[in-house]
């Protein structure tokens, strides 16, 4: 594939007069579709009620197959899980025999871990507690090569807080790096995309003294903490794949860093998106990189880090994807590592900071006409593998905009648009009874969600009450508005967006701990 179409962020970024109207109409598309869904449901209602009373039955029971089929992908994700934390991973590297035969290297003593650390204007104590849990591996930390890869507009604050941690870390990592990413560089969106590829031209400069195959990168973030065997985990992965430079690697975000003071309604959303990448890992013919996750740097180095899109961290894999014409993957780890929820100064800020967030993640609606543009030039990738992907991509985000508003509000438009003589027929009798039943079932979902969450708590701390866990637990009431005001509104915003040429750019959530 032309390598300048890897690069495109942009309808105007594509070449040709004809392919700038293709990737427009592939732009507006996911909007279009998602519109076109809500609106024929209120027209519909009231030109077809019967009609529409039926799609919303037959939508009802597709959604409850297919919460059933996710609730098992969950369950055998989470049993993987609490598998591989139990696990000795130091052990299994240790009685590793013989590994793939693509590596040069003697042993897995010889496989160093790059992490960067992209900073904005992160607290000192939130990267500070990050590169503890780096300290406290359970790996080699003479393998361990830390970047602290700070912005520049941050000001003399983040530099100041930068060399009091490379102070601190110096002597207890193979290396502790500290560099400053530029502002206002030209052809980049400022954000985590371009800040790490920044980090990476800069570890091409200094790590000349160890072998590209021998090092696997890690981009977190800032206040991403590793399990203790996270290392390992990923090392004994990397050693075992049958493709290790034609592949990524994808840990489970697990939001326990704050869990305990966050507030309600960001827990369920945050423990929701934990439950879908666990889903995930289970189908890994779907499974893109996200947030935090690993790359060989051998990789990194022919496929350039994106720098002018938001979702850099689906943008990487999709990139690596065409570069090697379909032949690459994400190899999931069952292992998680732990992430912040959303949390702000009062309820208010967190509400608004939660639906930014939200936004910005649903701005990876983008990469559909990437993605289809992509499958229309690169010819050696086969017809059922773009089929699948394109119809993976589409489906999820407009289910995303459109599932939860289909369930649990335009469910009642016939009723209330279809007029009187629809009404006095028996389909109108029994739509919201039957719809309540499909749906009173599908909450068994909701309950599973629940249970699970309640293990997945870290350790109470003493300032938390005995029942918070009950209360954490039965906080997954709020799902059903969760869905809607958290979801389907900011995956709205952000198609529309793009469907109106009105292009996002990146979002730094606050990070505060109480």
């Amino acid at each position: 594939m032309d390598k300048n179409c890897l690069e495109i962020s942009r309808a105007s970024e594509v070449p040709s007069s004809s392919g700038k109207r293709i990737y427009r109409f592939l732009e507006i598309l996911p909007g279009t579709l998602s519109w076109a869904t809500l609106i024929g449901a209120l027209f519909f209602s009231w030109y077809k009620p019967a009609w529409t009373s039926v799609f919303i039955i037959l939508f009802c029971l597709f959604w409850l197959c297919k919460v059933i089929g996710l609730s098992f992908y969950q369950f055998v994700s989470f049993k993987k899980l609490k598998k591989n934390i139990k696990t000795d991973w130091q052990e299994k590297l240790d009685r590793l025999q013989s590994f793939n035969p693509q590596f040069s290297f003697a042993g897995w003593r010889d496989v160093y871990h790059l992490i960067i650390l992209p900073v904005y204007k992160e607290d000192a104590e939130i990267i500070k507690s990050t590169c503890r849990a780096l300290a406290e591996a359970n790996y080699p930390l003479d393998k361990m090569i830390i970047i602290l890869s700070c912005e520049e507009k941050a000001g003399p604050k983040a530099r100041t807080i930068a060399r009091i941690i490379q102070a601190e870390y110096q002597g207890k990592f193979d290396r502790f790096l500290v560099t400053f990413h530029p502002h206002n560089r030209a052809g980049e969106i400022a954000g985590k995309g371009s800040n790490v590829a920044w980090a990476l031209k800069f570890a091409q400069e200094k790590l000349t003294d160890i072998p590209d195959e021998n090092i696997i990168v890690s981009t977190f973030d800032t206040d991403t903490k590793i399990y203790p065997q996270y290392f390992s985990c990923l090392t004994w992965h990397y050693l075992t794949a049958k493709k290790p430079f034609k592949s990524s690697f994808q840990p489970i975000p697990v939001y326990n860093n704050n869990i305990w003071e966050a507030v309600p309604f960001a827990r369920v959303i945050a423990t929701s998106n934990t439950f879908w990448q666990m889903m995930q890992q289970e189908r890994p013919e779907q499974l893109v990189t996200y947030s935090s996750h690993a790359i060989p740097f051998k990789v990194l180095k022919e496929v350039d880090y994106p720098t002018n899109v938001v979702p850099d961290d689906s943008r990487i894999f999709w990139k690596a994807y065409f570069h090697y014409q379909g032949n690459y993957q994400t190899i999931p780890l069952y292992y998680p590592v732990s992430m912040d929820m959303v949390m702000a100064k009062n309820f208010f800020q967190t509400v608004i900071n939660q639906y930014k967030q939200q936004r910005r993640w649903a701005w990876g609606c983008m990469e559909i006409p990437y993605i289809i543009y992509g499958f229309l030039k690169e010819k050696k990738i086969p017809l059922r593998k773009k089929l699948f992907h394109i119809f993976n991509v589409l489906d999820g985000f407009w289910s995303w905009a459109v599932a939860a508003l289909l369930i649990f509000v335009l469910g009642w438009l016939p009723l209330t648009l279809g007029g009187e003589a629809f009404n006095t027929t028996l389909l109108s009798y029994n739509l919201p009874k039957m719809t309540g039943i499909i749906m009173g079932i599908a909450m068994f979902g909701m309950l599973f969600s629940a249970v699970l969450s309640v293990f997945l708590l870290p350790k109470r701390p003493t300032r938390s009450g005995k029942l918070k866990s009950f209360y954490i637990a039965l906080q997954w009431l709020l799902l059903p508005v969760t869905l809607i005001v958290f979801g389907a509104f900011p995956a709205l915003d952000a198609q529309t967006r793009l469907m109106l040429g009105k292009y996002m750019g990146f979002w730094s959530t606050d990070k505060i701990r109480k």
